[in-house]
């Protein structure tokens, strides 16, 4: 049976073998493999370092040194609980973690609070739980069996709430988060909460960017239960200095003028490492000052502009090789794109497919075929906001045609107000 984890979790002896036989290669004069050595000698200490970085370590011994601490990780399991020692509650953007983190050996309890942050709308205020029920009715509502209504949405949302107020009361709260806008966007909400509201006497933050495998790392959802205790060991306090800097950029966020979003990004978050990362993505969802594209259209776009294919293969592609931070879902992906479809003229066509197995489903196997309108907004010689596509939301900025056209300009990292 296939280890659903091996990519993160190594094999040593594997790893020696892969080494000895790129050194082999390399002796033997296969151009690729020569290629990778310095020298014209190889030698097998380099051949391990090549393996070593390839999988993202430092070294050789880093490698080792992770493959046996994963090994510990893995066997220590079924011993006592590593979060028993207080009452423990685990908040995480997502449900990925609830079983994985049970298999790892913790006890404590586990809140999802997964609203989309990153699509929108997000606005505070009193009647910012109504816009955001409707939003993800009017947006998700079809595609859930059964179908989502907006009765029963608002009072989840409702009940998220009270258990954000509730939080406060266990001795410990440990929020998990990965680099990308989906985590780090849900992370300053909930840093914004505690900022101004009772928070418990431990708030504690696993904020992870990489993981060493032989495959990108784009979530802690891909990792074995022994990596999550690994992680567990690397989690720090959440102090004065993380509440202050995810209240300002929480309330930046819902601010319809992006500038002071901006301007936190541009600061390096150096309290929040990996938020200022996760901001700039999220503001080149923005439309660019060159052609009007957010970043995922463009994309989009370009891809199409090489071959017509199909939405699923495109969220692969943008996922795991072009996407320097991959973290929006299959759904946000979806929306971002097939929304262009709402444009005055079209940038693609789509039509039925198929997939490998000859079986429909739309609109993921749907191909979709760039227009010669997509080929000059993607060059820039046609605006697409003057296509008028459906209005749509970053964050608190609301991109319509009765709203501020704020634009995103990547080539100075800063937003303004195109007259």
């Amino acid at each position: 049976m296939t280890d659903r984890y091996g990519a993160f979790r190594l094999n040593f002896e594997q790893q020696q073998k892969r080494a000895k036989e790129l050194l082999k290669a390399a002796r033997s004069g296969d151009p690729a493999a020569v290629a990778r050595f310095k020298g014209t000698s190889p030698k097998l200490a380099e051949a391990q370092f090549l393996i070593a970085r390839e999988l993202r370590f430092e070294s050789w011994a880093a490698l080792k040194q992770h493959i046996a601490a994963m090994r510990r990780e893995r066997e220590a399991m079924n011993a006592s609980a590593l979060d028993s020692d207080l009452r423990t509650l685990h908040i995480r953007c997502g449900s990925d973690l609830r079983v994985p983190l049970q298999e790892a050996g913790f006890c404590g309890d586990f809140y999802e609070h997964s609203y989309p942050y990153l699509i929108g709308p997000v606005r505070d205020g009193t009647d910012c739980l109504r816009q955001r029920a409707r939003f993800l009715v009017d947006t998700y509502g079809d595609s859930r069996d059964p179908p989502l209504t907006y009765e029963p949405v608002l009072r989840a949302l409702e009940c998220d709430e009270r258990t954000l107020r509730d939080s406060a009361d266990y001795e410990r709260v440990v929020i998990w988060s990965e680099g990308d806008c989906y985590d780090q966007l849900v992370l300053i909400r909930l840093l914004g909460h505690y900022a101004t509201h009772r928070r418990p006497p431990r708030l504690e933050l696993v904020n992870q960017s990489d993981f060493p495998g032989s495959v990108r790392f784009i979530g802690m959802g891909q990792l074995p239960p022994e990596a999550l205790r690994l992680l567990w060991r690397t989690r720090g306090v959440a102090g004065p200095a993380q509440l202050e800097l995810g209240l300002d950029a929480w309330r930046a966020l819902v601010n319809p003028d992006p500038r002071a979003l901006a301007a936190i990004m541009r600061s390096d978050t150096p309290a929040l490492p990996l938020l200022a990362g996760a901001l700039h993505r999220h503001l080149r969802e923005l439309p660019s000052v060159v052609n009007g594209l957010s970043f995922t259209e463009e994309m989009a776009l370009a891809l199409l502009a090489e071959r017509s294919e199909n939405l699923m293969w495109m969220f692969s592609r943008m996922n795991h090789f072009i996407d320097p931070l991959p973290g929006q879902g299959d759904l946000q992906m979806r929306d971002r794109v097939l929304g262009m479809e709402g444009a005055s003229a079209p940038v693609f066509i789509r039509s039925p497919g198929v997939d490998r197995e000859g079986n429909a489903r739309p609109p993921w196997t749907d191909v979709l075929a760039i227009t010669e309108l997509g080929r000059a907004v993607l060059r820039g010689d046609v605006d697409f906001r003057s296509l008028n596509p459906p209005s749509r939301w970053v964050g608190g900025v609301e991109i319509a045609v009765h709203s501020v056209d704020w634009r995103w300009n990547e080539h100075l990292r800063s937003c303004w107000k195109r007259p």
